[in-house]
């Protein structure tokens, strides 16, 4: 192969770092295989001590605010432990070492098997709880896992595994179980990655996703994030908007579960946005808006500038003074539009949020529908109401894969320990984000499913049995 034709040498030596990683990692994962279920719960629970234990949780708090400048620290520090909990609690008590489950009416035996190799990319704005969560997982399942951070997370993510490797040596399971990518983190070496492993999950940017959909190894993504919420006229205003001011405001809006839009009913518009002052909103006039609209989007594109900032500094940043701004818990503008021509439709990743008035509850769902053609489409659907008929009407019929009900957002979607849904960081969005998984990563995303059949009773209908009835309503012989 001549010069021309022959690899750049660089991509050779991306190729070979990666493998590198890649073998340690089959290795390492070779002999925790063997581990017993009890080892493996062993092992899960170092990797949660990693980052729950106090001190540790704080210093990573700090550096990662430090590192990328988004969010705030306690907040870190709450979204650390609580979701690390949440998902410690979730895993307990579950199996996933050899046979799981037995259905011994059909003759079926369920067994787990480990994936393999992980490949996780994760996102700057979660650099600690993102990957803490999918190593975990991915343990769970007798899995290793090289992370792919982002370049702005790579410090957090690196102390992180540092707390790792300490855990696993106590508990005696291979260090190499968990590594990350060496320095620095490009995008030909996270390509590279999906290509070597056997299974990529990633969260973040929808050009990542986008790519572990094509890099030819099975992956799963997970959409983008634009929630809208209803307020109807039933709802309790002052509960939802307290609800609401603490999503949106929790890590100066660094989830991609925090409200973006809030379209409320007529018949209480005034008096949620008063509720909603209440609670450290800011309401913007007409110019106001279109200063923080050339601020937050100069170029077209949501400046870094203003991502995962508290109020006070976005305002001040768009030239907006006063009393009231550097006050603010958060800035809110009034929208009618959808698309690229009204960017505040689409998803902000600040404290600043958009507000819709609708004539009725079903108005509220078609200004929903045209937020989602734009962007967020399948992720989630926040409703405030006492009505819920309400509910289960949304869940019918809009494209989203999760209703979240009179429920602070962020908090909610990604599992709570008062409803049902399984903690976690990365939101499935079904086919309508382009999605593979429609519900919310978890362990059995990182197994195998191995099914042993044996004969059981016969279950076979007859003719008559399947096709009488359909024969005799349609009049055929």
């Amino acid at each position: 192969m001549d010069r021309k034709t022959s690899p750049a040498p660089e991509l050779d030596d991306v190729r070979r770092q990666v493998a590198d990683c890649v073998a340690r990692a089959r290795a390492a994962q070779r002999v925790y295989e063997s581990f017993s279920q009890e080892q493996v719960d062993e092992v899960v629970l170092a990797a949660g001590w990693a980052i729950m234990e106090p001190a540790r949780n704080r210093a990573l708090a700090e550096l990662a605010v430090a590192d990328t400048g988004l969010g705030n620290v306690e907040d870190k520090v709450i979204k650390n432990h609580r979701k690390t909990l949440g998902l410690l609690r979730d895993l307990r008590g579950r199996k996933s070492v050899g046979v799981i489950s037995e259905d011994k009416a059909k003759g079926l035996i369920e067994i787990a098997r480990p994936v393999g190799v992980v490949g996780a990319v994760t996102p700057s704005t979660n650099p600690g709880a993102t990957p803490a969560n999918k190593i975990i997982n991915a343990l769970k399942g007798r899995n290793a896992v090289i992370l792919a951070p982002s370049p702005k997370g790579y410090g957090t993510s690196t102390l992180l595994l540092r707390y790792m490797a300490e855990e696993l040596d106590r508990v005696g399971a291979p260090r190499d179980l968990v590594q990350q990518l060496p320095a620095p983190v490009n995008k030909a070496a996270t390509q590279e990655l999906m290509r070597q492993v056997d299974l990529v999950v990633v969260t973040g940017s929808q050009n990542n996703v986008r790519a572990a959909y094509e890099s030819g190894t099975p992956a799963i993504g997970v959409g983008a994030g634009n929630v809208a919420v209803i307020v109807d006229e039933t709802a309790e205003l002052e509960q939802a908007a307290h609800r609401i001011r603490r999503s949106k405001t929790f890590d100066n809006a660094t989830s991609c579960s925090s409200e973006n839009s809030v379209v409320i009913v007529e018949a209480v518009y005034e008096r949620m946005l008063e509720a909603l002052r209440a609670q450290g909103g800011v309401l913007l006039d007409a110019a106001q808006k279109q200063r923080l609209q050339d601020t937050m989007w100069p170029a077209g594109k949501l400046s870094p500038a203003v991502t995962a900032k508290s109020a006070p500094v976005i305002a001040a940043l768009a030239g907006l003074r006063g009393e009231a701004f550097e006050q603010a818990r958060f800035l809110m503008v009034e929208e009618s539009g959808t698309g690229e021509q009204h960017p505040f439709s689409g998803e902000k990743l600040s404290p600043v949020l958009t507000v819709y008035r609708a004539r009725d509850f079903e108005h509220a769902q078609d200004i929903v529908r045209a937020i989602y053609a734009y962007e967020g489409a399948g992720h989630s659907i926040g409703l405030h109401s006492q009505r819920p008929e309400r509910a289960l009407s949304m869940g019918l019929g809009m494209p989203a894969c999760r209703i979240i009900v009179n429920q602070a957002h962020c908090f909610a979607t990604g599992g709570s320990f008062d409803n049902g849904l399984p903690f976690s960081l990365s939101m499935g969005c079904g086919t309508w984000g382009r999605n593979s998984i429609s519900d919310n990563l978890n362990y059995r995303h990182f197994l195998n499913i191995t099914r042993v059949a044996t004969p059981c009773a016969p279950d076979e209908p007859s003719m008559d049995d399947m096709f009488g009835e359909y024969r005799r309503r349609h009049g055929l012989n």
